[in-house]
């Protein structure tokens, strides 16, 4: 048997070797790992307009889509089935969605009601004539969408962790979205955040709110979840009895899963990254935010969010730039502080021999 990419054992493995960061090959064949399981968009967003254009997802996989409320939520496919018109562009409360080029109607639930000038055609209408629905799971108010029938992600896991937080009410806080672009590749942004390691060296500032001795992290399956404690006197989440890190200082917990998802949980709500793969040398990276308590937004580790963001993204743009040196081509991993990035390598490796 071959020796694989990335050894099991994080004392003697070594990383993705330094092609995987700019191989345009590469590039492309890892993109099918993004059609299964997205995040959507929160349940507060869809109170304020029940039919939102998924544009972010349209960017990652090519498949234009939207997310609808009506008597349950869906996601339906954006295209009209008569000529491949987008329905539309802008997220709306319109509870008919109307085709702007020969005026075909549908409602939410994606069926087709009106279609001018086909009373001549025959075996019109048929299922053909109503719009794809794509699979969708809802997780404590955070829609999800997959155009695979590929595993649901670990929601029981990650249950007993998170079922003290009252995520359904969050209200989307659109002051706190952003849209970075990052020149460099994809799974940079990820390596970087599956680790606290760089935390005292590259955050000051946030080192400041964290006690970084307690820093810890755990692997899922098809996720990691890294558990920030928070500095004396920091601001804390209040955690319930039986909760698994109850009377610890938790300041923050950062959850992935796989591939490009990153669920930041502070006390004063939820802040998302969506990591979406431009080319080999470009990552564009939208933030939405999500608040609980708007008072807590302005202390602790969730409160440098933007100096944080642009911190990571100096450093990353740095390391991509010396992925194509002629002597540099693997690392090592700390066997104590990078057991997420191990986690995440491992991964990818098993899909590249797959494929390759």
């Amino acid at each position: 048997m071959a020796e694989e990419l990335v050894a099991p054992d994080i004392r003697v493995a070594e990383t993705l070797p330094s092609r995987f960061y700019y191989d345009e090959a590469i590039f492309e064949n890892l993109l099918s790992v993004f059609t299964g399981w997205q995040y959507a968009a929160h349940d507060s967003e869809l109170m304020a307009n029940p039919v939102i254009p998924l544009h972010h997802i349209e960017a990652i996989t090519g498949e234009p889509t939207i997310i609808v409320k009506g008597e349950k939520t869906r996601c339906l496919s954006n295209i009209c089935t008569h000529r491949g018109m987008r329905l539309t562009s802008q997220p709306c409360t319109k509870s008919t969605l109307r085709c702007e080029y020969h005026g075909r109607t549908f409602n939410l639930e994606g069926k087709m009601k009106h279609m001018p000038e086909f009373e001549q055609a025959i075996g019109f209408p048929s299922d053909s004539d109503n719009l794809h629905e794509f699979a969708m799971h809802c997780w404590k108010g955070l829609n999800f969408i997959s155009q695979e029938d590929k595993p649901h992600l670990p929601w029981s896991e990650l249950n007993d962790r998170f079922e003290f937080l009252d995520i359904d009410s969050y209200v989307h806080d659109i002051s706190r979205d952003r849209d970075h672009s990052i020149n460099a590749n994809w799974m940079l942004y990820v390596d970087n955040y599956l680790e606290g390691f760089h935390i005292p060296f590259v955050h000051p500032e946030l080192n400041q709110a964290l006690d970084y001795s307690g820093y810890s992290t755990e692997v899922i399956e098809g996720g990691v979840l890294q558990i920030g404690k928070a500095s004396k006197g920091d601001v804390k989440f209040d955690l319930p009895e039986g909760h698994p890190d109850y009377g610890q200082d938790i300041a923050a917990y950062y959850l992935w899963l796989f591939p490009n998802m990153m669920f930041n949980f502070y006390p004063w709500g939820l802040s998302v990254n969506i990591v979406v793969p431009v080319s080999p040398e470009e990552t564009r990276v939208l933030y939405r935010g999500y608040v609980k308590d708007d008072d807590l937004a302005q202390k602790g580790a969730g409160s440098i969010l933007d100096t944080v963001e642009i911190q990571d993204q100096n450093i990353i743009e740095q390391v991509h730039k010396s992925m194509r040196s002629k002597v540099y081509d693997r690392g090592r991993y700390s066997p104590s502080r990078e057991q997420g990035v191990h986690h995440f390598h491992r991964i990818i490796s098993k899909i590249y021999e797959k494929l390759f």
